[in-house]
C-alpha cells in the first residue's frame, strides 16, 4: 500500500487528527495501520522502522548496542526519508535491510534505551500533519500521541502471530522455524512489555481489538467504523471497548 508522499521531519500540524493503533510483534499493526491510511488518505508512520534504521546504522559503523549516548546521537543524526512505500537512509534504499530478523532483534535492544526513545520521539511528532496520521508502534497512544483520536491496541496469541511471521519470512526465501519464532515472539512480548521506559500496555482509553481469527480486511473495516462513529459524535477520543472476533 502507498505511505503516502516522502516524509521529512518538518514540525506537524498538531490539530490533525492521529488514530493510534499499538500492540505487539506481529500482531497486524502495520497492515491494518496502512489500509486505514489508505482509507482515509492519511499520512502513515511505522514507529518500529526508526528503531530498526538506528540498529542498522550502529551495526554498520560497529557501535556498541551497550553504548546509549553514542545509540542516542545515532538516532539524533539519522539522515532518513519514506517515498513510495520505500525507506532511505543517507540517500540509500534500505527496506529489504531493515526487516531482517537480525536487526529486528537489535532493534528491541535499541528501543529499551530511554536516551534512544528520547531522541526519536521529536521526529515522530513531526509525522502529524493535516489531512490525518494512522500511526503504528508499542507507544502510540500512550506515549507519542496521548490525545489521538482513536486508539487501538490489537492483540492476538503468540501462537497466530508467530504463524503469520513464518509465513513472510517463507515467502521470502528465509529458512526459520515457527517453533523458535515462537520464542522468539514471547521472549520479545516479556522484553517490551517489561521495559522502565515506554513499555508496551493498553491505554486505558483504547478499543482492545483481538486479530487472532479475523482477517486484516475485516481488523481494518472494524477500525474505519469506530473512527467514522467518533467523527459523527464529535467526540476527541475513544471509550474502552474490546472485541474478540
Amino acid at each position: 500500500m502507498n505511505r503516502g508522499p516522502a516524509t521529512t521531519f518538518e514540525p506537524g500540524v498538531e490539530a490533525a487528527p492521529v488514530i493510534a493503533i499499538d500492540g505487539p510483534a506481529a500482531s497486524g499493526k502495520g497492515t491494518i495501520a496502512q489500509g486505514v491510511a489508505a482509507a482515509l488518505g492519511y499520512r502513515y508512520l511505522d514507529s518500529g522502522s526508526l528503531y530498526r534504521l538506528v540498529a542498522l546504522q550502529a551495526s554498520r559503523q560497529k557501535v556498541s548496542f551497550d553504548d546509549e549516548p553514542r545509540l542516542a546521537a545515532l538516532a539524533d543524526g539519522l539522515e532518513l526519508s519514506f517515498a513510495d512505500g520505500r525507506t532511505f537512509l543517507s540517500g540509500q534504499d534500505v527496506s529489504e535491510a531493515i526487516r531482517t530478523e537480525e536487526v529486528s532483534a537489535l532493534a528491541s535492544k535499541v528501543a529499551v534505551l530511554p536516551r534512544v526513545r528520547t531522541a526519536l520521539l521529536t521526529r515522530q511528532r513531526a509525522f502529524r500533519a493535516p489531512p490525518g496520521l494512522v500511526a503504528e508502534g508499542r507507544d502510540m497512544g500512550t506515549v507519542v500521541f496521548p490525545d489521538a483520536r482513536l486508539k487501538i491496541y490489537l492483540t492476538a496469541s503468540a501462537e497466530a502471530r508467530a504463524s503469520r511471521r513464518y509465513k513472510q519470512l517463507i515467502d521470502k526465501g528465509n529458512s526459520i522455524t515457527i517453533q523458535g519464532l515462537l520464542r522468539d515472539i514471547r521472549e520479545r512480548d516479556a522484553r517490551d512489555s517489561a521495559r522502565a521506559e515506554a513499555p508496551l500496555k493498553t491505554a486505558a482509553d483504547a478499543v482492545v481489538l483481538d486479530t487472532t481469527d479475523m482477517t486484516a480486511d475485516a481488523a481494518v473495516a472494524y477500525v474505519l467504523q469506530q473512527y467514522q462513529t467518533l467523527s459523527a459524535a464529535g467526540s476527541t477520543g475513544g471509550r474502552e471497548r474490546s472485541k474478540k472476533a
